[in-house]
């Protein structure tokens, strides 16, 4: 009878000794110690990489979310002016008309204008808001962060309402005068007159953003009306809506609701280069920063090459035992693949943890090299943000592991077609 050749059978794929081998070779012996400080910078590079990624992209995110707030906190969603820059009058019937409409929730009545704040002390300049009581309480930026006095009874006041940092530049609490002076005066035979009035500080605000803490007053409207000569008109209309983000379409519903000689500019319209820019910034950081872990990948790449170089007698005696082709490739891609694995899973977890306390590491940093670290007279912001989304998150780890796994196919492909005679012809 005729005898059969039986060729071994291939192993199954990850079987237990190829991680036993990629784990084997991860712990290098002393004489391959400069295999295995490759490995660790390898680790080290995609660490940092990934955690450099989510904390910047999160303080960007912060940024962009803190500085959303604080202005659509201050200023309508929706900005309604009359065609022709006149005078807003009969604006009572026009925010009543809009406010009715499906997702407004307020229509508010507003007179801008800008004065001088003085004191014996000293004399600063701020941007004077004339607004109703309850427009004032439709702020929650204004309404909610209230450190002194109250906004009850404002429209019944002859009062005004000023920041925290206003009432420090100007040394005044709850209760004390404030003289306010503008060129908008009364006119007469010899030109327009300043007006001059002084204001009972009523309460003091704290936004959080120290250019509006520091220049921001808010007067009642009717004291506002006298005060710049509006008689009975306003500025302008600023509509609050429910969802910011559905801006465009109550836009369209308020110019279809037949309100004649309105204009309506909403606040994608009126802060359009800030956010680009921000946009662009958070792009081109997520792109330069991604090079760090491409580097890292790099390594994996070098440090793979060595050791299959290194291990090429083991790699010949393995294949003369049995095993295939496709088990060698395994077990270097599981070597290499481990290394940026663990490295993303440590970076994500570092940078997460960094995150969460980024404003407490400010401080014991700014303590330690007594130093001041975020400046809000600059930054315009009290506290260092970080927000952390959940889809720039995942789409950082995805990369940094999908990268360390490509890395990894050229190393392990060349350790797979090693001829195992060439191997161990010297040996």
């Amino acid at each position: 009878m005729a005898s059969t050749t039986q060729l071994p059978a291939d192993t199954r794929p990850f079987a237990p000794f190829e991680w036993m081998l990629a784990l084997r070779y991860l712990r290098a012996r002393r004489k391959e110690g400069f295999i295995s400080v490759l490995a660790g910078f390898s680790f080290l590079g995609i660490l940092l990489g990934v955690f450099t990624l989510i904390t910047v992209m999160a303080v960007m995110n912060g940024f962009r979310k803190e500085l959303f707030n604080k202005i659509l906190g201050l200023n309508g969603h929706i900005i309604v002016t009359k065609v022709g820059g006149d005078d807003f009058d009969g604006f009572d019937e026009a925010a009543r008309r809009l406010a009715a409409l499906p997702g407004v929730r307020n229509a508010m009545p507003l007179i801008e204008g800008q004065a001088m704040a003085s004191t014996p002390s000293l004399a600063v300049a701020g941007f004077v808001r004339g607004v109703r009581e309850e427009g004032l309480k439709a702020l929650p930026l204004i309404s909610g962060n209230v450190r002194f006095g109250s906004l009850e009874g404002f429209d019944r006041q002859e009062g005004i309402a000023i920041g925290t940092r206003l009432a420090n530049l100007l040394r005044v609490t709850v209760g004390d005068p404030v003289t306010l002076v503008s060129p908008r005066g009364a006119v007469t035979p010899f030109g327009t007159a300043p007006r001059v009035k002084p204001y009972k500080v009523v309460a003091i605000f704290e936004m959080g953003m120290s250019e509006y803490d520091r220049t921001m007053i808010f007067m009642p409207l009717p004291e506002a009306q006298r005060y710049f000569n509006k008689g009975n008109a306003v500025d302008v209309l600023e509509v609050l809506v429910d969802d910011p983000e559905t801006v465009s379409e109550q836009v369209a519903a308020m110019k279809q609701a037949g309100i004649p000689s309105l204009h309506f500019a909403d606040w994608r319209q009126r802060n359009e280069s800030f956010f680009t820019v921000l946009e662009v910034e958070r792009n081109m950081m997520f792109i330069i920063l991604s090079v760090i872990v491409l580097v890292a990948a790099f390594n994996i790449i070098s440090g793979l090459i060595m050791l299959v170089k290194d291990k090429g007698r083991e790699i010949g005696i393995l294949r003369t035992m049995g095993a295939s082709k496709g088990a060698i490739m395994r077990v270097f891609l599981i070597t290499g693949a481990s290394i940026g694995v663990v490295g993303t899973l440590a970076g994500a977890l570092l940078g997460v943890l960094f995150c969460w306390k980024i404003d407490e590491v400010r401080q014991f940093v700014a303590w330690l090299t007594n130093t001041n670290l975020f400046n809000p007279e600059i930054y315009y912001l009290t506290r260092l943000p970080a927000d952390i989304n959940a889809h720039t998150t995942v789409i950082i780890v995805v990369m940094a592991l999908v990268l360390s796994v490509l890395a990894t196919l050229y190393p392990s492909w060349r350790a797979s077609r090693l001829d195992p005679v060439e191997a161990l012809r010297y040996e």
